[in-house]
């Protein structure tokens, strides 16, 4: 079970969601993609 909605953009904290392995805020568009070797 994973919970990938609900983490807040690191820029404006607005709540992203996990479209096609990378992290999406609906005001700044892919922050972060799952492959990249941190988590915020």
């Amino acid at each position: 079970m994973s919970d990938d909605s609900g983490r807040p953009c690191p820029m404006c904290g607005t709540q992203m969601y996990k479209r096609h392995c990378k992290y999406v805020c609906p005001q700044h568009g892919v922050v972060v993609d799952c492959s990249d070797p941190f988590t915020f």
